[in-house]
């Protein structure tokens, strides 16, 4: 048998560009875009796309060229999934809620050759550039309002006119390999400085089919774009949505009326986001709900959503599916895959199950929870804690002009994620705390994830986020981080810290109540909505802990809190909850 070799009839390098390619010839008439005014058929995405990767070859674009845009969830950001890579470049999405700085910095580290503009973005991109000190992407082009030509608004080029003067014949470079580099995405930077990931066509393809396999996608979904394209390629549904003939229906703002309407209108069925979106359809307004009338799908990641808001967002006629993801593992890597014997089981019961973060997917050789000095595997008992290690196919090629760091993110055979979890005795991992948000109070250790999940059951708690603060005896202490829901009058200053402490000792061990509670307006994250932790950890960093003497006394000019602890103020950090509202969004 060993002298049976691989030939071109029975050897294809993977590539996700099939899946368009098919999409064409299987459903050349089925609608596969909608935003707002607009709609395209397969037929015409393809013509699109080799339309455009035509143009960037006559641009001089070529093998390994970085294509940089910046722009939200559009059609042309969906067309450049394929057309891209078509081209034999390596698409790289830019995080929009970043600042010109660190868009600079993208730009700068990926060499991007081009770099394509939405207009609403263009002063933004414009000043990212003064920073590149001459060293701009040899080609820029503005994307205009598809429904209405803007023309060339920014750059040498437009979108639509590239579209336009490409050839329609042609069908894309052929890939050689399918190790070969799709994309380049840079991570969100909630512990540490952004790096750039880079995916092969291989990682990209395996993990588009895993996840429509896992979260069992049908034939003809309708997707709403509810999670940004950027973030790792939109977990691979730009890819995967084609691969099953679907409708992408296509949004700019994640609000609660965009959302609503788009679901009602498009019969969605589908759709991804972080906890953080069920907040925004839970607080939506009267005038912007729509009836749904069918169960939407969704698949969301990011921080572990609390049990409490499992159950409030399925009564809106959701059903959600939780996964457990990073950058460098091409999105997703863990799928909570449910079990028919659940649904015999107390709907609180049911919420827990769900917000752990499952099995691996199919791509995956395998994933575990070891002692990373040791690599010795956990007991499988739900509470000895270890972290978090994959291997498999979808993991990333590395990390983009840094050996060092991907030398270290690969250990023995294995992707170390940073993440600290379990694993339950019926072989379900659940992340109990990203390595470096472990609290360690008198040699305990305390789960932040679990005392955030205790504060989101609070009745008007709207985000919550636990982090590490000094302590003088027991060197941590739990510090919570909080926005408030606005009562019947709109007003969110009538809870205090006293209350929020209150609350959490009948629900906690008394070791791990936080000891002090700092009130915010909106908790900092990026688009992806995951909270930067590493913000509110400097922050806290800079609060002090004072036992109470015996006497009771309090010199100097600290004040006592509700928490029974005396507050030394910080220079530069607004105090008090009256004070933290009026904090802009770091």
């Amino acid at each position: 048998m060993d002298q049976l070799l691989k030939c071109d009839a029975n050897y294809v390098p993977l590539t996700p560009i099939t899946f368009l390619k098919r999409a064409n010839a299987v459903y050349a008439n089925r609608t596969s875009v909608i935003y707002e005014g607009t709609r395209f058929t397969w037929s015409q995405t393809y013509e699109r796309c080799c339309r455009l990767a035509d143009s960037l070859r006559s641009l001089n674009v070529r093998k390994n060229d970085v294509v940089s845009v910046l722009a939200p969830n559009i059609p042309a950001v969906y067309e450049m999934h394929f057309a891209v890579p078509m081209a034999g470049a390596v698409l790289n999405t830019i995080n929009t809620r970043l600042d010109a700085k660190n868009i600079a910095t993208i730009l700068s580290h990926s060499g991007a050759k081009v770099f394509f503009v939405d207009y609403q973005y263009k002063e933004l991109a414009n000043k990212a550039l003064s920073f590149l000190d001459g060293a701009v992407p040899s080609i820029i082009a503005c994307i205009g309002d598809i429904d209405t030509s803007t023309g060339v608004q920014f750059g040498q080029l437009e979108y639509e006119q590239l579209v336009q003067r490409g050839n329609p014949g042609y069908t894309g470079e052929l890939v050689q390999d399918e190790w070969d580099p799709i994309a380049l995405n840079y991570t969100s930077g909630t512990t540490s400085a952004p790096k750039g990931v880079v995916y092969s066509h291989r990682g990209a393809y395996l993990s588009s089919l895993s996840l429509i396999l896992g979260w069992e996608m049908g034939n003809a979904p309708v997707y709403l774009w509810s999670l940004p394209m950027f973030h790792c390629n939109g977990w691979t549904f730009t890819w995967g949505v084609a691969a099953r003939g679907g409708t992408n229906v296509c949004i700019r703002n994640t609000s609660a009326q965009d959302m609503y309407h788009n679901i009602a209108e498009h019969a969605v069925t589908h759709m991804c986001c972080a906890p953080i979106v069920f907040n925004v359809l839970l607080e939506a307004r009267p005038h912007e709900r729509r009836e749904i009338t069918s169960p939407v799908e969704i698949l969301t990641g990011g921080a572990p959503p609390p049990a409490s808001l499992l159950q409030k967002i399925e009564r809106l006629g959701f059903h959600v599916t939780h996964a457990y993801g990073l950058t460098e593992a091409t999105g997703p890597a863990l799928v909570c895959e449910w079990q028919k014997k659940w649904n015999k089981l107390p709907q609180q019961d049911q919420a827990k199950l769900k917000a752990r973060q499952g099995i691996s997917i199919l791509t995956l050789a395998d994933a575990d929870v070891k002692d990373l000095d040791t690599m010795v595997s956990v007991p499988r008992d739900g509470k000895t804690m270890g972290e978090i290690v994959l291997r498999g196919s979808s993991i990333m090629k590395g990390y983009f002009k840094d050996p060092a760091a991907t030398s270290k993110a690969f250990r023995n055979g294995w992707f170390a994620t940073g993440d600290v979890g379990v694993i339950h005795p019926d072989g379900y991992l659940e992340i109990k705390d990203r390595s470096k948000d472990v609290i360690i109070s008198g040699g305990e250790n305390i789960s932040s994830v679990e005392l955030e999940s205790v504060l989101y059951r609070h009745p008007r708690v709207l985000e919550a986020a636990v982090v590490a603060m000094p302590h003088p005896k027991w060197g941590e202490s739990p510090c919570a981080f909080i926005s408030v829901k606005k009562n019947s009058n709109g007003d969110t200053n009538d809870v205090k810290e006293s209350d929020i402490i209150a609350y959490c000792k009948k629900n906690l061990p008394h070791f791990t109540v936080p000891k002090r509670v700092e009130f915010m307006a909106e908790l900092p994250k990026p688009s992806t909505g995951k909270i930067q932790k590493f913000q509110l950890r400097a922050l806290a960093q800079n609060f002090v802990v004072t036992e109470i003497l015996p006497s009771n006394k309090i010199t100097g000019p600290s004040q006592r809190s509700a928490s029974g602890r005396v507050n030394t103020e910080v220079t530069g950090y607004a105090q008090g909850h009256e004070q933290g509202r009026a904090l802009p969004r770091l």
